[in-house]
């Protein structure tokens, strides 16, 4: 099963991408136009012209997996940028697999505790903890 962990970053790719492109075409493209490393274990997602099929990139940390996907009927409401690529949350991809429209939603205030937090929480409290025993 392929699932993404708190740090994995996720990038949609901006523009159509040929893809007849597989590994190594993918890597290219991520290393060249985005100047990323398509090993850093951060999803890449790739979209074709019509807007029906889409690709992603994602090592594993043993192995690059290139997932593909094709509609049966509609297309993906692919984010229209001038940028290379766009960092979506992972809540984001779901909606945009799903058939959701990001650009007619908006993002609300929301509240995420960082992974460095969490640390210093545990050691703030093993340190009261040792204080009262």
């Amino acid at each position: 099963m392929l699932g993404f962990g708190t740090a994995t970053r996720v990038y949609l790719v901006a523009g159509a991408t040929d893809l007849r492109f597989s590994f190594n075409g993918l890597y290219g493209i991520v290393k060249s136009k985005l100047e990323s490393d398509p090993l850093s274990g951060h999803a890449f997602l790739f979209c074709n012209r019509r807007k029906n099929r889409l690709k992603v990139l994602f090592f594993d940390g043993s192995g690059l997996w290139v997932c593909a996907k094709r509609l049966e009927k509609g297309t993906f409401a692919w984010p229209q940028t001038k940028e290379r690529s766009i960092e979506l949350s992972r809540e984001e991809m779901a909606l945009l697999l799903g058939g959701i429209d990001l650009e007619s939603t908006r993002r609300r205030p929301w509240y995420r505790r960082h992974a460095g937090s969490v640390d210093r929480q545990r050691k703030s409290e093993e340190k009261s903890h040792a204080l009262t025993s």
